[in-house]
């Protein structure tokens, strides 16, 4: 090997990006065998789909692994809630202090359930995201935590279109001949698969972005539509019109494989004429129309099918849920569910039937347990959800004090003197420095794991590259210490990591279409250990291409009897922003800008921003504002701005461009608060206010004001 290993010896082990992205990218970890330090780490070159390139962050993963700030060693707090101060102590003396502190709120009068556990996807491996951690808290009798914070708006809604969730297979969309970015900024947060984009391109495909901002996505696709925040529905259902009034359904498609058709045209051809349509979204009944014509007669106008890459921004307001369930109906119109690479893409996640019912063991819950939606952790530790007060807290895989809404009362939350938390975490945290436990984790170059993906159809296997530094321990390991110290049956928690992954292989494919429970056979952990392997699917596989929805119809339903018999609307409809100028007059009067917080292509939520490379890379807070909306609060370009409403407040840098829509503002996150110079990143705006389906997140759904600093 030449260069700068030349005179060194090394090995390559490897591994898999565990970060919160679609698409799972295979690494190759090179290291020093003698010292057994990572020299170098790059993307797998003979991975299929991601093909040896990594996004800007993990390239950057050994500055993380290997950052001086690390932790590596419990810790305990000597200082105030909020001031970071700890000093060190023994994994003896933690685990037993935890253990202690659940065990005496246990049997108290409030019982187990005043114990929280509050994770997300700081990690995407199904051990580390939840395996024995899901074991220990249901065998606790801990409350149950509701992972609403990202997905689960467009999850639901596809699920009551679709029964399952809008997949393809991504390396078919080489075929799609027009692609719609709906709501997906996808060269920044989907790499490879704009790669794929870029290359059916090359073949003729036309390329447009629907996004009320002009991301870098936006930028570089042959059309940005630009619409008013959280008006996605209604532009879905202005498209339904105008197909249906040209006669450019496919109704053999309908007819054979849908239900519902005949209420869904009724709807759309009465209720959502074009200038209606347009006067919600902010477009041109032009734009609509001819739009409309080109997604429905792609097949003519361009020489193949149409494909919707659809994402989690746009479903991030009070209407996402049935925005999603409302564009994952067009395909149907269309028919382009029959053609490989065509139709609609939200997650590939559903193909993949690992047993999740044995990783986390949900039949240990007890009956009656309460669930807490994670978007309202806000309302939980200060008392205000049914079933009493949070009084202990575990976090791992997240970092609320910066990543949740109404940031103000959740940090207040945390600084109450009564509540017991602990934090798992690779770095001392916003979130950490209110614990009063602090435990170091690993890096996943330093622990096993096994991953799925949402953005493609390969099982990979994370080998440890390096031993873990100082006294770190991945998840699994911490609970089977804290299993043992509860005294919690040992089967529960005694299987290896290896052992654990290889059984989780091969569930049955319970609602998923047909062919996807077998999609595992045959697939070891021996084989996923030494590269990706592909599930057990067709190349340029279709889904849906004859019907086999796995919904209660076994169709699409266009018109949903669940729904009905839920004593909601069964069609599809237009959904309103919580916070939304045309709805709510009397807030936009005090609040009349349109708040978007998308992801700064340097972190991925609140993740790598201790990193100091990218955290440089990432630049200062800014703010972007239309021309029209800065004069008119005389605001120029690179000045200071503050960003309020009734919840709280931010300063940033104001970026003056037509990247925004009049009365819609910008600002990319998610800033760790002891890295600005206010003490607040932009969720100190946003509302814990949720979707109308999954109870999900509505970060996008934020009416706040601008002004100069000092004015």
């Amino acid at each position: 090997m030449g260069g700068r290993h030349a005179l060194t010896q090394v090995h390559t082990v490897k591994g898999v990006c565990p970060h919160d992205c679609p698409d799972t990218c295979g690494m190759v970890v090179t290291v020093d065998s003698a010292t057994g330090r990572a020299v170098d780490l790059r993307g797998d070159k003979d991975h299929p789909f991601t093909r040896g390139f990594l996004c800007q962050k993990v390239n950057n993963y050994l500055d993380r692994v290997y950052h001086p700030d690390r932790l590596l060693h419990p810790l305990k707090r000597v200082g105030r809630k909020g001031e970071g101060r700890f000093e060190r102590i023994s994994w003896d003396e933690a685990i037993r202090t935890i253990a202690d502190r659940f065990r005496t709120i246990a049997a108290s009068e409030e019982g187990p359930q005043a114990i929280l556990p509050y994770s997300y996807a700081g990690t995407m491996g199904k051990l580390m995201y939840g395996s024995l951690d899901r074991r220990f808290f249901h065998r606790l009798g801990a409350s149950l935590l509701d992972r609403t914070i990202c997905a689960t708006a467009g999850a639901v809604g596809c699920d009551v279109t679709l029964g399952t969730r809008a997949m393809i297979d991504p390396e078919a969309a080489v075929n799609a001949k027009f692609i719609v970015n709906w709501g997906s900024n996808t060269s920044v947060t989907n790499i490879h698969f704009w790669k794929i984009e870029h290359e059916a391109r090359k073949r003729g495909a036309k390329i447009v972005t629907i996004d009320p901002y002009r991301s870098p996505t936006a930028a570089k696709s042959d059309w940005w539509i630009a619409t008013r925040p959280g008006t996605d529905g209604a532009l879905a259902l202005g498209v339904m019109h105008v197909i249906f009034r040209e006669g450019w359904q496919d109704d053999e498609f309908l007819s054979r494989y849908c239900v519902g058709v005949s209420e869904l045209r009724q709807r759309v051809l009465t209720e959502y004429p074009v200038a209606k349509v347009a006067q919600i979204t902010g477009l041109s009944v032009e734009e609509i129309e001819r739009f409309a014509r080109e997604y429905a007669r792609a097949k003519e106008l361009f020489g193949g099918p149409a494909l919707i890459r659809v994402n989690y921004g746009l479903q991030r307001h009070g209407g996402g849920g049935m925005a999603v369930r409302t564009i994952v109906c067009l395909p149907a119109l269309t028919g382009d569910w029959r053609h490989a690479g065509a139709g609609a893409l939200l997650s590939t996640s559903k193909a993949y039937p690992f047993d999740d019912h044995y990783l986390t063991r949900p039949d240990l819950i007890p009956r009656g347990t309460r669930t807490i939606n994670m978007v309202q952790l806000a309302e939980a530790l200060h008392g205000e959800l049914p079933g009493g007060p949070v009084r202990a807290l575990y976090v791992y895989n997240s970092n609320p004090a910066a990543v949740n809404p109404d940031q103000s009362r959740v940090l207040s939350g945390l600084a109450r003197e009564d509540l017991f938390t602990v934090v798992h975490d690779q770095f001392q945290t916003d979130t950490a420095d209110y614990a009063d436990i602090v435990l170091p984790a690993t890096t996943q170059l330093e622990h096993f794991d096994i991953h799925n993906s949402y953005g493609h159809l390969y099982v990979q296997a994370n080998n440890p590259a390096i031993r873990p530094l100082g006294e770190a321990k991945p998840n699994t390991e911490v609970f089977r210490l804290l299993g043992r110290a509860m005294g919690f049956e040992p089967e529960l928690f005694e299987e290896s990591d290896e052992q654990i992954a290889a059984r989780s292989l091969g569930a049955p494919g319970a609602e998923t279409p047909e062919g996807i429970a077998s999609a595992l056979r045959g697939i070891t952990l021996d084989a996923a250990r030494a590269g990706p392997v592909r599930l057990n699917l067709p190349r340029d596989w279709a889904p849906f291409a004859n019907g086999e929805f796995p919904t209660p119809s076994g169709k699409c339903e266009l018109y949903s009897e669940r729904e009905a018999r839920a004593g909601r609307d069964p069609l599809p409809h237009y959904v309103p922003p919580h916070e939304d100028p045309q709805t709510k007059p009397e807030l936009a009067a005090k609040y009349p800008l349109q708040m978007l917080t998308p992801p700064a292509p340097s972190f991925l939520n609140s993740t790598f921003v201790n990193v100091d490379t990218l955290r440089k890379s990432a630049g200062e807070r800014t703010l972007e504002i239309h021309p029209i909306d800065a004069a008119a609060r005389g605001i120029d370009h690179g000045q200071m701005v503050t960003v309020f409403n009734a919840r709280g407040r931010f300063r940033a840098k104001a970026l003056v461009a037509d990247s925004v829509k009049p009365g819609v503002v910008v600002t990319l996150g998610l800033w760790w608060r002891k890295f600005t110079d206010d003490g607040a990143n932009c969720n100190t705006t946003t509302s814990t206010a949720t979707t109308d389906f999954g109870g999900g997140a509505t970060f996008f759904d934020n009416l706040v004001e601008v002004a100069a600093v000092g004015v």
